[in-house]
């Protein structure tokens, strides 16, 4: 730590490169929080979670109770123990709540003045955050899987709908209504995302085992379908061709960066693929336990070095390195099925919502104190993750 210190204090180093150091120590140490607790107000289990990107501070959850909940999860009291509270919420006697259960809730991506969600009802609701009432709602045809608003479009205010109907919606704020429809999967879409690094791009996955990247500017709008073989695989092979998955593909999440894209797959795997050139990486996650029917919504971290995925697995959550595959550690905590995570990057902290009726804090573990007699190096070798060896080290014995 004194090492990266000094580097950086002599302009050695890059700056950046403490507070990743510094942000990956966090994340390897998460642990469930028991001085942290979220209000339970769900009576069902929570399918979806959202933070807010302009200060973190809000929390979004949408539950199998079609209810809808804001929580703050600043301390005010400045108090170690203290239980995030709900500021208001969607509740069953609401004239507008949601009559099934809610399965994608989502803030608008550069105000906290409004946010979206949509339901197993067939509809997506833009709400008014102070006034909590619907600023606009969207009727679909189908269940409603997934929506999803691209964190960084400045040209466009599109949200993309994924339904039982095979056909990607896009919705488009500014007109209020479903300004043209996306073709090529066959069966219903379970997961759509917009890449954070092209306001134009979007990825959308399906029940079909097929995972689809659209330039939504094109008249064909395809511009890929994911091939877990690469092309390479045997045409006399009775397998699909251009699968992604040999079973449902029901999640997905961009790299912050944009340039890979993570999926999961009933298949029980999870794959790595390079968003410009649709090339699957070939990184092994190994068996990746996934048995939701509906969308699964994981999270990756930011700020890291390495990148973590939290991935949902039954009644845990999976930590694993992105680009090497390795299985880092499992959170445990919850009694029944995990079906949602959610990351907090300027505190490395993470959310998960379960079927239990819970969501939980999972925070990164305080420093111990350092007793004198004992030198920083036995310290590091007894308390540090061995998956973060190379990439925190302390100052080659100095001092």
């Amino acid at each position: 730590m004194l090492g990266f210190i000094a580097a950086r204090q002599a302009g050695l180093d890059d700056p950046a490169r403490l507070r990743r150091a510094e942000a990956t120590r966090r994340v390897l140490s998460l642990e469930l929080n028991k001085d942290r607790d979220v209000e339970r107000i769900h009576g069902s289990g929570i399918n979806t979670l959202d933070i807010e990107p302009v200060e973190g501070r809000y929390m979004l959850s949408g539950g199998s109770d079609g209810v809808i909940v804001l929580y703050d999860l600043e301390n005010f009291s400045k108090k170690p123990c203290y239980t995030c509270k709900a500021v208001c919420s969607v509740g069953r006697s609401h004239p507008d709540v949601h009559r099934f259960s809610v399965e994608t809730v989502q803030w608008y991506p550069h105000d906290t003045g409004m946010f979206t969600s949509s339901s197993f009802d067939k509809t997506l609701k833009i709400w008014d955050t102070n006034t909590l009432q619907p600023a606009d709602v969207f009727h679909f045809e189908g269940t409603v899987y997934s929506h999803h608003m691209s964190p960084v479009a400045t040209k466009h205010c599109l949200i993309a709908v994924g339904t039982k109907s095979p056909k990607v919606q896009l919705c488009d704020l500014k007109s209020g209504s479903c300004s043209h429809i996306l073709q090529g999967h066959r069966q219903e879409v379970l997961a759509v995302s917009w890449s954070p690094r092209h306001e134009y791009i979007l990825a959308t996955a399906s029940a079909d085992g097929r995972v689809k990247l659209w330039d939504v500017r094109r008249a064909s709008g395809c511009l890929t379908t994911l091939d877990q073989h690469n092309g390479e695989k045997s045409k006399a092979s009775s397998e699909a061709a251009n699968t992604a998955h040999s079973g449902r593909v029901n999640g997905l999440c961009y790299t912050n960066d944009g340039l890979h894209l993570l999926t999961v797959g009933t298949d029980d795997r999870m794959r790595l693929w390079n968003s410009s050139t649709g090339e699957n990486t070939l990184v092994n996650y190994g068996k990746v336990c996934n048995e939701s029917r509906k969308g699964l919504k994981f999270t990756i971290s930011c700020g890291c070095n390495p990148e973590f995925a939290f991935v949902p697995y039954g009644s845990t959550i999976a930590v694993y390195t992105i680009f090497s595959g390795e299985l880092i550690t499992m959170l445990r905590g919850h009694y029944n099925t995990v079906d949602c995570c959610v990351f907090q990057p300027n505190f490395q902290e993470l959310y998960s919502g379960s079927k239990d009726c819970n969501i939980l804090a999972w925070i990164p573990a305080l420093r111990e104190p350092v007793p004198d007699d004992i030198s920083e190096k036995s310290l590091s070798q007894q308390h540090l993750n061995p998956a973060y060896e190379d990439a925190w080290s302390s100052s080659e014995d100095e001092g």
